[in-house]
């Protein structure tokens, strides 16, 4: 089977270095020297790893063959791809493959329904679940331990428990409304105590 595991970014130097913006939880396996990647584009690879290094927070690579920036920068925005054992499984038991995750069923911690996953995003930040609801609509859901409660493989389902607003705008619109009863609630408060403590000199006057 074969995953994407990186994108490659801007020319890095004139010594035919690459930024990469990494898409797999194992980059010291996938993406180590000597590790040899197909492409997407096709036609750009595959590409040998030679080395890598970490630099102001960010992976960069240098390919086999490539020792200019002229080199390097033709290669920005090609995908770097390996091929992955279906039945392989990531060595921490709370990390799990792209593959591993698409189809699976999203539903609360009630059962009901939200949706599919049909894609992971992968930002800098944080990964996101691309989830299909039944409409056709699509959510963004953040593949954090505090939204995403349970991955189920046996079951084919993730469990999540959303904030307000994340699945239901209309919950968010409550809530929103909620905060500004509070806020205005609190305004005249204020403003009473404020005008009490106007009148106070005045009385000692």
């Amino acid at each position: 089977m074969q995953l994407v595991v990186a994108r490659i970014g801007r020319a890095h130097g004139i010594k035919g270095e690459v930024t990469v913006e990494v898409r797999t939880d194992e980059p010291e396996l996938r993406l180590g020297p000597g590790a040899v990647l197909a492409t997407d584009p096709a036609a750009t690879g595959p590409l040998t790893i030679e080395s890598g290094r970490v630099h102001s927070g960010r992976l960069l690579l240098r390919f086999e063959g490539v020792r200019d920036r002229t080199g390097a920068e033709a290669l920005r925005n090609t995908l770097l791809i390996a091929e992955v054992d279906p039945e392989e499984l990531p060595e921490d038991e709370d990390e799990f493959y792209d593959h591993q995750l698409i189809d699976l069923d999203v539903v609360l911690a009630d059962g009901t329904e939200i949706g599919r996953i049909t894609e992971i995003s992968h930002l800098p930040s944080q990964d996101l679940f691309i989830v299909e609801r039944p409409d056709g609509s699509e959510v963004m859901i953040p593949f954090v331990e505090e939204i995403v409660t349970e991955i189920d493989l046996e079951e084919q389902r993730a469990v999540i428990t959303p904030p307000p607003g994340l699945i239901d705008e209309s919950e968010a619109v409550v809530a929103s409304s909620r905060d500004e009863e509070t806020g205005e609630a609190a305004s005249g408060d204020d403003a009473q105590a404020s005008g009490d403590a106007d009148e106070a000199p005045k009385g000692d006057a």
